[in-house]
């Protein structure tokens, strides 16, 4: 246990009432022959037991002490096929803090983010990881609640420091980099996504995609410098597998995640940027509802720690103004189609989260539940048809008794 609680029991240093993990709070305070029942519901299991874990490089686990990350390893298993070989990919998530306080120049707060994801990348690639994907604008910080056009200066072209990096790093590594940015399009009047760049193994962009659903809740007043991305829900086929990304805040939708799994999507990463008092009930749930539904792997990134900005800030909400969006809670994991998941990182420090995926549980979860072959996409279609016209009428039928 870590950290000071406050009077409400929460902890002001960003841990979830001064530990570290709710797992940590679960191994203390629940007996042995309890706590692996409480496991089975909570993170469901693979092939009849609780996600286990993997033994990762020595001089990895060496590093992570070394340098103050969380480092965890799993493995996710499917039965054996007599027609096919397993299809294991090892994948890697990153979650980080920022390295600089806010009222750094732009060029220290960039380069101290890189040179923590540098560390952060290397020490996936001498785990051998096949495909790594990173927070939500990962080179900046979150700083889209306080509507100053500023932050802009931050946004960067595909051939930026950021994309360049992780380009380098994949080609180094033999690894499928996903690096999500804040990407000015210059061909396009200088306009602003939120993008996710999808990076070869050989170092080339395979391609990008541009976040398909905006917030406008709380303080996430990100319409303010982007909108609704116009890629579609592209799914990138590369050497280890088929991947979709579905940024942050399309998690709440779920015809987003549906999308991608109709264009044949394997994993899904969903890089995020979330903070407790508004979504953290909720982020447990809806990437592995999504793995379950859609028979995929899902990969849920979150940055960690609190940002606070030089100037006080407010939302239309009704609350005092305030220079910070609250604390971003890290707790990354990976869910698989079978409804099991890992435990997650930490809520308050970097981390490296490794996940063995055999891509075969797609296809035999597929095969058992049978949610495709059951679905009525025409059911859908017709609806959906009809729900955007103008002149739609709800199918609602009304109990005569009830008058006019």
């Amino acid at each position: 246990m870590n950290g000071a609680v406050r009077e409400d029991g929460r902890a002001s240093d960003g841990t979830l009432a001064g530990y570290d993990r709710m797992e940590d709070i679960l191994e203390e305070f629940v007996p042995e022959p309890q706590l692996e029942h409480v496991k089975r519901v909570l993170y469901g299991q693979n092939q009849g037991r609780i996600v286990s874990k993997i033994a990762l490089p020595n001089h990895v686990s060496t590093l992570s002490k070394e340098r103050d990350f969380d480092l965890q390893g799993y493995r996710f298993e499917a039965l054996k096929e007599q027609l096919r070989a397993p299809r294991v990919v090892k994948i890697g998530i990153v979650q980080h803090s920022i390295q600089k306080e806010t009222t750094a120049s732009y060029v220290e707060q960039r380069d101290a983010i890189h040179s923590r994801v540098l560390e952060l990348v290397n020490a996936a690639g001498e785990a051998q990881v096949n495909v790594l994907c990173l927070q939500e604008t990962w080179h900046i910080p979150f700083a889209f609640c306080t509507r100053e056009k500023q932050w802009c200066e931050f946004a960067e072209t595909l051939d930026g420091p950021s994309v360049s990096m992780c380009r380098k790093l994949a080609e180094k590594w033999s690894m499928v980099m996903i690096c999500p940015i804040l990407e000015r399009d210059e061909t396009h009047g200088n306009t602003i996504w939120n993008t996710a760049v999808v990076i070869s193994h050989t170092g080339n962009i395979i391609g990008k995609h541009r976040k398909n659903h905006i917030p406008r809740v709380g303080d996430f007043n990100e319409s303010t410098y982007y909108m609704e991305g116009n890629t579609g829900h592209p799914v990138y086929e590369t050497c280890y597998g088929k991947i979709g990304v579905n940024i942050c805040y399309g998690r709440h939708h779920p015809l987003n995640w549906m999308a991608f799994g109709l264009n044949g999507a394997e994993i899904v990463f969903n890089p995020s940027a979330t903070v407790g008092d508004l979504s953290e009930p909720m982020w447990a749930i809806e990437a592995r509802n999504a793995a379950i539904a859609n028979s995929y792997y899902v990969a849920a990134i979150n940055r960690v720690g609190t940002e606070n900005f030089p100037n006080a800030f407010t939302s239309g909400d009704g609350k005092p103004s305030h220079r910070d969006f609250g604390h971003f809670y890290g707790s990354s994991y990976v869910s698989a189609p079978d409804a099991s998941r890992t435990p997650s990182l930490s809520r308050c420090k970097d981390g490296l989260l490794i996940a063995d995926c055999d891509l075969n549980l797609c296809q035999q979860l597929q095969d058992k539940w049978g949610f495709r072959m059951t679905a009525r996409y025409e059911l859908y279609h017709s609806l959906l048809a009809r729900y955007v016209c103008e002149d739609f009428q709800p199918q609602v039928v009304r109990d005569p008794s009830l008058g006019l």
